[in-house]
């Protein structure tokens, strides 16, 4: 049982310096892009996205190449996808207005090829017998990274024809602004540091806890280790909100999750004990399926966008997201 403790002590330690250093390696990314000019749409798609998606990227590695618990990798891969469209959710509760109608139709783009990249990540665990290996890598992993590539390019098509549009003020470069630059680079890759150490230690203690409390690394990784990891996701989009940039909120949430998929493919790269897909829990295929309809339903109410809120405060489609979360939740625990 003191052991037990120390391993609960320990993951909310590294939880809580994954949020505090995940939140501030955001604001200085978008400090960054402000004093670059880069557009805010794409910062919350590409740069914003993988900023925050750093403790999943680092906890994965750490969960394959020094835990050897493949399970909980993939747990928190994709619990954080389904906890990133649950924060969807918590900020459509926090406006008047429904979150999705508010925001440009054009991020349908990112959630098209989420559920694309879910798709031939289900795929891979559903075939991970009969699909031949390179090395001890899947086939799989390499469409996942040709895909996210062809991902970013997309987007990065769409946003730029937005920027033409309506092009960024321009940046006038002087002495201050190179000083300011330099600070929050700095800012940047200190974070960023402290994040991988915190994030290294992360599945160690998570995989300790679920041993000890019988809750199995499917169900902790969806459940504790996403919520965990994803935390500067649901920060980060909270501040968007208040300074009313839900455009940079949504795009950091999709794009996320576009992103998870790459890094499960480096996941499959450094478990060296075979292919990934084949070492992962079929439980873990209820998630891709559950996260592919609630990123089908993020789709359908950016393209409808609804007028009005339904259901006490969130609009139908986020309503329906927590349904499926909570739905997710309980068949987890109950087949740990």
């Amino acid at each position: 049982m003191h052991n037990l403790y120390i391993n609960i002590l320990g993951f909310a330690a590294c939880a809580a310096v994954i949020v505090y250093s995940g939140t501030k390696l955001a604001k200085y990314g978008d400090k960054i892009a402000e004093l670059t000019g880069w557009g805010k749409a794409w910062v919350g798609l590409i740069l914003m996205a993988s900023v925050t998606s750093l403790p999943e990227l680092i906890t994965g590695i750490s969960a394959v190449a020094i835990v050897k618990e493949p399970d909980l990798a993939a747990g928190d891969i994709f619990g954080s996808c389904v906890f990133n469209l649950l924060i969807l959710s918590v900020l459509d509760a926090r406006i008047k207005k429904p979150l999705l109608s508010m925001v440009k139709s054009s991020h349908i783009v990112a959630a098209i090829f989420g559920i694309i990249l879910l798709t031939v990540a289900g795929m891979a665990i559903f075939l991970s017998h009969e699909i031949p290996s390179v090395l001890w890598i899947s086939s799989f992993t390499f469409a996942l990274f040709g895909i996210y590539l062809i991902a970013v390019w997309g987007i990065f098509k769409y946003e730029h024809a937005a920027l033409i549009e309506s092009p960024p003020t321009k940046i006038e470069y002087t002495a201050s602004h190179s000083a300011d630059l330099k600070k929050a680079i700095g800012g940047y890759a200190i974070n960023a540091l402290i994040v991988i150490g915190a994030a290294v230690f992360l599945p160690y203690f998570g995989e300790h806890i679920a041993s000890h409390t019988g809750l199995g690394n499917s169900f902790f990784g969806t459940l504790f280790i996403a919520a965990a990891t994803s935390l500067p996701e649901l920060v980060v989009s909270l501040a968007a909100l208040r300074m009313g940039s839900l455009d940079i909120a949504v795009g950091n949430l999709l794009g996320s999750n576009v992103f998870n998929m790459f890094i499960l493919g480096v996941d499959d790269v450094f478990y060296r004990e075979g292919s990934l897909f084949k070492d992962i829990s079929p439980s873990h295929l209820l998630s891709v399926f559950i996260t592919i309809i609630m990123t089908a339903v993020v789709g359908l109410g950016l393209l409808f966008k609804p007028k009005k809120k339904q259901v006490w405060h969130f609009s139908i489609d986020t309503f329906i997201i927590i349904i499926l979360y909570i739905a997710l939740i309980i068949y987890l625990f109950i087949k740990k």
